[in-house]
């Protein structure tokens, strides 16, 4: 199930791109330790085509029909070594969501800052077990400026602000 963006039109999506060029134009587009080896392309062209045309719900179908996913990875052990660990079953879903919410808050905040507006957090997706952090960020209005920073500098999931707040938290950002 997509997440429901509530300023996800075409001209949050035009910010998207840019968003997106200044990643490459930069070479930081985050590739996910889960992609196969040689699939970048593939990856930054999927990328680009849900900003411009579709959404997570269709970049994540991209990736289950190329098959752009390992189906394991090595993986630590807590007490040293290391195991071989079968790829998480909703892995090119929180990839997709991640990654386009991610843009998605990265296009509005550009946006907003050019129409003089702010942001406000919101859940863009139901969630059975809801983390007392992500709820309590629910109704937060947050600087498109410090927000857009933080998420240029920190590509991938964590970021110093928290927003949209880790995988599967089904928050994201919308005018105010």
């Amino acid at each position: 199930m997509a997440l429901n963006f509530e300023n996800l039109d075409a001209e949050t999506r035009q910010f998207m791109r840019e968003e997106i060029n200044l990643d490459f134009e930069n070479a930081k587009v985050y590739y996910s330790r889960f992609l196969k080896e040689g699939l970048n392309d593939q990856w930054d062209e999927l990328l680009l085509s849900a900003v411009e045309h579709h959404d997570d719900n269709w970049l994540e179908r991209e990736i289950e029909t190329n098959h752009m996913l390992v189906q394991s990875y090595q993986k630590k052990k807590p007490k040293g070594g290391f195991t071989i660990a079968k790829v998480p079953h909703t892995a090119a879903q929180t990839l997709s969501e991640g990654e386009f919410n991610r843009f998605y808050c990265r296009g509005l905040c550009a946006r907003a800052i050019s129409e003089n507006k702010n942001v406000q957090v919101y859940r863009a997706k139901s969630v059975s077990n809801a983390r007392s952090a992500s709820e309590a960020m629910i109704g937060t209005v947050v600087s498109p400026i410090a927000l857009l920073e933080d998420l240029r500098i920190n590509i991938g999931v964590d970021t110093a602000l928290g927003l949209p707040a880790g995988p599967n938290s089904g928050l994201t950002i919308k005018l105010v």
